[in-house]
């Protein structure tokens, strides 16, 4: 009979008693310092704290109303109105500044709101009026011209031919005078966004998820692959929500992996295009502060404002209050009746610091997407403000967020966000792979209304 036996030594760990020979003998932590349990502590530190940024968008959206709202169709179609009172854009004749009458000329393609007697304003204060056009009505697809004379003397500051703005004021007829020869028709802009698709996945295999490690990762499970996991969601969120600040529309045909996809304008984009940029740098005066007012004012703009900025231009704002603190024309305060149901001191304690200038209100927040090292610190982003209101669809008169995150839903089945599992481990069993695979998937878009009152600050 043949015996197997166990070896006499374990030879890759050799007894204590062995390593007292003086001429292996170093130290004492030689043969004890495997045999000691490590003085672990198992709490995992926050070194750059609360790291998701998922919450700016949405934030954004708590202070303005709904935060979501369902899309079935492949994009999003908003309507906007324009401005009630038009300009005509007009290319006059090269006019000095004795003449009592001129010509303009309208540039092809430029739609005309110019009519027969209508009366407008020259160099911010003459008086003219039509007298005669070539064809009675200067048509939106041709060139045409009209004769302009001044109501009473002689134009202020001479005409070149470069294109102007001239605002009509109103217009002057004769006794017994028929009514115009024609009229203005409302007009309505429509605008549309695609949805991103923002995808993730995370894997774990089995023999990992059975292992048990020194971090504590939550609630006392010191299961690693947990914490991979929670940091895998945490960054698709954020990437989400990038997506939907920092995207842009499509512009150029991309080919390869990306052929094909779809991409809907962010925030900031939305704003580039269509809102007031401040790109002289950070607010750092009321004189700053009072040139975006003056803006607000010519866009019909909401009196009360969420500020979310970096910390850069956080610091600048204090300073700048607390400078003319008692001052005339001037109030501080903590207390957001409008934006924070009435409760006094409510903006405090939402994080929010407030004060008023010029009739509007402000309420400032850091913003902790603008300040991460990883992310958009030191980009040209140094904040943004956004106007704390519903405006009203002109197509529908249906009332609406001036900020709305859409999601793909209908039927019950949403792509908000999608989770799912698949492999072959921890009590999932849908593949014969020994891994489990964690997927994540949204289709979002933001619509933003009213970009013309939004405020996008960036550096010089």
């Amino acid at each position: 009979m043949a015996l197997q036996t166990p070896p006499t030594f374990n030879d890759s760990k050799p007894a204590v008693f062995r390593q007292l020979d003086p001429a292996k003998y170093s130290s004492l932590g030689d043969y004890i310092n495997e045999i000691n349990k490590p003085d672990n502590r198992d709490q995992l530190v926050k070194t750059y704290g609360y790291q998701q940024i998922s919450g700016g968008i949405t934030g954004f959206l708590n202070l303005t109303g709904a935060i979501r709202a369902s899309g079935t169709a492949d994009q999003v179609q908003f309507w906007e109105e324009t401005r009630l009172h038009s300009y005509a854009t007009v290319n006059p004749a090269v006019t000095a500044s004795t003449a009592t009458s001129f010509v303009i000329t309208k540039p092809a393609g430029v739609a005309s709101v110019l009519r027969l007697n209508d009366v407008v304003l020259v160099n911010g204060e003459d008086r003219c009026i039509v007298t005669a056009m070539t064809t009675g009505e200067i048509a939106s697809s041709i060139v045409a011209t009209a004769n302009l004379e001044l109501l009473s003397g002689t134009l202020s500051a001479a005409l070149a031919t470069t294109a102007v703005n001239l605002p009509v004021i109103g217009n002057l007829f004769k006794q017994g005078s028929d009514q115009n020869s024609g009229f203005l028709e409302s007009n309505v802009i429509k605008r549309t966004n695609a949805y991103n698709i923002v995808k993730e996945v995370f894997k774990v295999t089995g023999s990992q998820a059975t292992n048990i490690g020194w971090v504590n990762v939550g609630n006392g499970d010191y299961r690693w692959y947990v914490k991979g996991e929670m940091d895998t969601r945490a960054r698709f969120l954020d990437k989400r929500e990038m997506m939907m600040l920092l995207g842009e529309t499509l512009g150029n045909t991309l080919t390869g992996a990306a052929a094909g996809v779809t991409a809907g304008e962010g925030y900031f984009a939305s704003l580039e295009t269509r809102g007031i940029v401040n790109t002289g740098g950070a607010i750092s005066s009321f004189s700053d502060l009072d040139d975006i007012i003056a803006e607000l004012d010519k866009q019909g703009a909401t009196p009360e404002y969420a500020m979310y900025v970096n910390t850069a231009q956080g610091l600048a704002i204090d300073d700048m209050v607390a400078s003319l603190a008692g001052a005339a024309g001037f109030a501080a305060t903590t207390t957001g009746v409008n934006a924070f149901g009435g409760r006094d001191g409510g903006g405090a304690d939402l994080g929010f610091q407030s004060f008023t200038r010029g009739g509007y209100t402000f309420h400032k927040h850091d913003w902790k997407l603008l300040n991460d090292p990883t992310l958009l610190s030191g980009s040209k982003y140094i904040g943004a403000m956004i106007p704390m209101t519903t405006v009203v669809d002109p197509k529908t008169g249906i009332r609406a967020n001036a900020l709305e995150m859409n999601y793909k839903d209908t039927n019950g089945y949403s792509r908000e966000l999608e989770h799912w599992m698949t492999g072959s481990i921890l009590g999932v069993h849908n593949t014969n792979v020994d891994d489990l695979q964690f997927n994540y998937r949204s289709e979002a878009c933001l619509v933003t209304r009213a970009a013309n009152q939004h405020v996008l600050l960036k550096g010089a």
